[in-house]
């Protein structure tokens, strides 16, 4: 199945994540073999989408890891 990252995003409102335990919700939300794309790229890992929103600025850090920017979300939606 392939995802848009926003769902990542949604998924992460209110909560706090780091890279292993974002990981772990990725695939167990959406299933190991689970792709995700945006709005630029498309087809990638659970790890490759993390990689991606944190480098966009989509993760807002926290004392224990990290959480969605809500602020730096992109207005649009699919």
């Amino acid at each position: 199945m392939d995802f848009h990252a926003h769902a990542i995003l949604d998924m992460m409102e209110g909560n706090n994540y780091t890279d292993a335990t974002l990981l772990e919700a990725i695939t167990q939300k959406f299933g190991e073999d689970a792709t995700f794309h945006t709005c630029s790229a498309e087809g990638m890992s659970p790890q490759a989408i993390i990689d991606f929103l944190k480098n966009k600025g989509k993760f807002l850090e926290t004392t224990t890891g990290y959480t969605v920017n809500s602020a730096n979300r992109c207005g649009h939606h699919h």
